[in-house]
């Protein structure tokens, strides 16, 4: 993993969704970083199409990424649907908590 993209795996690691107070990487939304023509591309998805956040939370992540990699490179985030989330994509960590999300 380069540089770019392991430091903006961090930034993401801290975003939080406002609804779930979880952060996007331990709830399984973010499914590829990587470098691209000397910047950063994040492809993530919502919980659903509909979600409350969904203008919202893509522009925080790409917000903190940006402030991570810095001024130099672009970066951009790809909201996917293919394939859709589900609460079996949550670290195992938030799945077994105190407090389950998952199924």
């Amino acid at each position: 993993m380069s540089g770019l993209a392991a430091s903006a795996w961090q930034a993401l690691a801290g975003v939080y969704d406002p609804e779930l107070g979880l952060d996007i990487v331990s709830l399984g939304l973010v499914y590829d970083v990587r470098e691209e023509a000397g910047g950063v591309l994040v492809e993530m998805t919502l919980t659903t199409p509909g979600c409350p956040v969904s203008e919202i939370l893509p522009e925080m992540a790409r917000e903190a990424v940006a402030q991570a990699v810095g001024p130099g490179a672009a970066v951009g985030v790809r909201l996917v649907w293919d394939p859709p989330w589900t609460p079996d994509m949550m670290s195992r960590r938030l799945a077994d908590g105190p407090f389950p999300l998952g199924s």
